[in-house]
């Protein structure tokens, strides 16, 4: 039988919720709590999400082991962006941020405790005291596994809020009537191979980063970018998808992440002479400068030939001089990571790193509430009414041009907990569904129907790779002008090959080719954005470093190459033709005074 919409089965919800991480169980929290009827959709059961892997800690301005307030949160996040963060959306993370923090710790997070009982802060990149004069400890750590614990904390309170997870399920179409609001999704439940449509007054993106577009990554196989793709084929634009940040200790080689919370605990850089690098670079912060600027000091020593091992193709880091009993209660998952990755014990010899690719500073551009905004019109930031994004997969541009190391965590929650309340809100005010468009399904059914009827063409993973090298290739650590614009060249040619995957296997029940190969095609926006709009900015800002433009640090006007005459504005990519438009920073915080823009210096 002819799959068509009236033949789905079909569910009704006040909200459904795409991913089960930090951000998706903290709105989902949220709405529970409130009594509305919540389904949370996850590829994997939600205490795998991605979130689990965070290890640092998540930033808060406590001021339990040094003296902190927000004020200094909020201008270390600002100078860490490189000036593309939004001032207002700044200022509210870090002024909620010990609000969020202690609202964990009461449901049950178990942070790492001081002798006298309050919440363990460790030191983290880029995260000061009075305005950059000096490091400030301010990650609160459940040891070097926060995101563990995090995860697990928020999934047991859903439970008990009787959250429904529908695990195992994808969701594959944003569902978007006449007048453009969303009024739901279409689902993948993998068990069965059915495809489900799911019909929502409010619907909330939480599907977490697309790190997978690129070969090296620390992101887990799921991070390909599903929600970016439901945005981009809805009309939606990306913005921002020029800077990626790479983090800076990756496992040569294996592309495991090790937390900054290592550096955060006195963990040192080294290149093949034994130097102690980054006080040549960064003399005040050193090793804990902040991400973007520590990789390309990374690069730039492998690169000037003082790189370590047989290839010199990377350094060390050395957490020898920490003492194994230190190792042991602040950093035992790195220390398991060492010997399962690496064969090295760390607390004997140093570890192999090198630059990773890591987390997306861009994404569905949004407010602070969690609306999604589009321009239409004279109106810049136009709400698409029924669609909210939370998380990695959004961009209310609090990392601007690179995030600031413990500020992913803090983002889920703040954000996460944000659109909870504000959807409550709209849903006490929206009592009914409106009715599903005619052509709910069409998109849906095409894509599933495409590769049904497949009889030959292209293997899903060789697509995949193929987008992962030209990504690798041509949108790494440091970027010229030739090389991305061949990128663009490339990564165009690669969609194309997209239409034409085909299925071998035809099996509904667990297909995982199935969902790999509808996993390319979010893959495959999220590429088509990051290749093009990076072509296109030239200038150096945060992680995004065009050799072409580099300049003196001395130069007024372009502080290392950044153009804020020009260039302080933010992305926005549209899929259907990919083309570009552009929006201003908001240099204007909620309440105190703006940060000015200025050079970067460490």
């Amino acid at each position: 039988m002819a799959l068509n919409a009236s033949s789905l089965p079909r569910r009704k919800f006040d909200v459904v919720i795409v991913g089960a991480g930090g951000s998706g169980m903290r709105a989902s929290l949220q709405l529970s709590r409130a009594g509305l009827n919540v389904a949370v959709l996850s590829k994997v059961f939600p205490t795998r999400s991605h979130t689990v892997a965070a290890q640092g800690g998540i930033g808060a301005s406590l001021g339990n082991m040094s003296e902190d307030n927000w004020h200094y949160h909020f201008y270390d996040t600002i100078k860490g962006s490189d000036w593309l963060g939004d001032q207002d959306a700044i200022e509210f993370m870090c002024r909620e941020a010990p609000k969020v923090v202690y609202e964990l710790e009461h449901f049950g997070m178990p942070f790492d405790r001081n002798p006298d009982g309050t919440i363990y802060q460790r030191p983290f990149g880029g995260h000061t005291a009075n305005y950059g004069e000096k490091p400030v400890q301010r990650a609160c750590a459940a040891a070097d596994r926060t995101g563990h614990a995090m995860l697990h904390t928020l999934y047991q309170q859903n439970v008990k809020a009787r959250t429904n997870f529908f695990v195992e399920w994808m969701a594959l179409d944003l569902i978007r009537d006449a007048e453009g609001d969303v009024v739901g999704v279409t689902a993948l439940e993998m068990e069965t191979g059915d495809i489900h449509i799911l019909e929502a007054k409010t619907t909330l993106l939480a599907t977490g980063g697309a790190g997978r577009i690129f070969a090296a990554s620390t992101n887990a196989f799921i991070n390909t970018g599903d929600g970016l793709g439901m945005a981009a084929r809805a009309g939606i634009p990306l913005q921002d998808m020029e800077f990626w940040q790479f983090h800076p200790t990756g496992v040569a080689g294996a592309g495991v992440l090790l937390t900054e919370g290592c550096r955060g605990e006195g963990a040192i850089l080294r290149n093949s002479d034994g130097e102690r690098f980054m006080e040549r670079y960064a003399p005040t912060l050193k090793d804990l400068a902040p991400r973007d600027f520590v990789s390309r000091c990374m690069d730039q020593e492998i690169k000037q030939g003082r790189g370590c091992g047989p290839n010199k193709d990377y350094v060390v880091l050395d957490m020898t001089h920490l003492g194994a009993d230190t190792i042991m209660k602040r950093l035992p998952s790195v220390f398991e990571i060492g010997h399962n990755f690496a064969n090295v014990d760390i607390t004997k010899e140093p570890i192999p790193v090198v630059p990773t690719i890591h987390y997306q500073m861009g994404g569905i551009p949004t407010n602070i509430h969690g609306q999604v905004v589009t321009p239409n019109g004279q109106i810049p930031n136009a709400i698409v009414n029924g669609l909210y994004a939370v998380g990695e997969c959004s961009c209310v541009s609090v990392h601007g041009a690179n995030r600031l190391g413990t500020n992913s965590l803090l983002d889920l929650v703040v954000f996460g907990r944000a659109a909870g309340n504000h959807i409550v809100e709209f849903n006490n005010k929206n009592k009914n569904h409106k009715p599903l468009p005619a052509d709910a399904v069409d998109r849906t059914l095409e894509r599933v129907a495409r590769l049904d009827s497949s009889t030959s063409g292209e293997y899903a993973q060789d697509v995949a790779n193929e987008i992962r090298s030209v990504m690798q290739q041509h949108a790494a650590v440091f970027r010229t002008q030739a090389s991305m614009n061949e990128g663009v060249t490339k990564i165009l040619e690669v969609a194309k090959r997209v239409p034409n995957i085909a299925l071998k296997d035809k099996s509904k029940v667990f297909n995982t080719a199935r969902v790999e190969a509808l996993e390319v095609e979010n893959l495959i926006e999220a590429a088509k954005a990051t290749m093009i709009s990076a072509a296109a900015r030239t200038e150096c800002r945060g992680a995004h470093t065009v050799e072409d433009y580099e300049r003196p640090a001395d130069d007024p006007q372009f502080p290392l190459g950044r153009n804020d005459a020009e260039w302080m504005k933010h992305t926005l990519f549209f899929s259907e033709d990919n083309r570009l438009e552009y929006k201003p920073v908001n240099l204007k915080p909620l309440t105190v005074e703006s940060v000015p823009p200025k050079v970067r210096t460490f």
